[in-house]
């Protein structure tokens, strides 16, 4: 049995934000914020679809479009700044880290 996933492995409140670590599928059937999961390294990431295909960094855009949306922030304040062509990405999102937490917290609840 392994060890429960904990959100703040995934979301990392900093200074002026937080930074997500997402495993992104592309190609799904829609866009969705999913649950909370454990990698193989120990990591652990939210689990996010999106419709868009892994061409022309589209899938990326999709994935800022979608945390933007889910999260009710500008898409300026929502930026990719790893893993551009992995399928593990850290974005960084610009606001009240706490809330923000929060908020990604209770998408990956919902989810599960």
């Amino acid at each position: 049995m392994s060890a429960p996933v904990d959100p703040r492995g995934a979301v990392r409140v900093e200074t002026g934000g937080v930074r997500v670590q997402a495993r992104l599928t592309p190609k799904a059937s829609r866009d969705a914020v999913g649950r909370l999961e454990r990698l193989s390294d120990g990591s652990e990431v939210l689990v996010v679809h999106v419709r868009a295909v892994p061409s022309e960094g589209a899938a990326n855009t999709a994935l800022v479009r979608l945390f933007a949306e889910e999260l009710g922030v500008a898409k300026s304040k929502v930026e990719l700044v790893a893993g551009r062509t992995s399928r593990v990405k850290t974005l960084r999102i610009a606001g009240d880290g706490e809330d923000l937490a929060r908020r990604l917290a209770a998408l990956a609840a919902k989810a599960e």
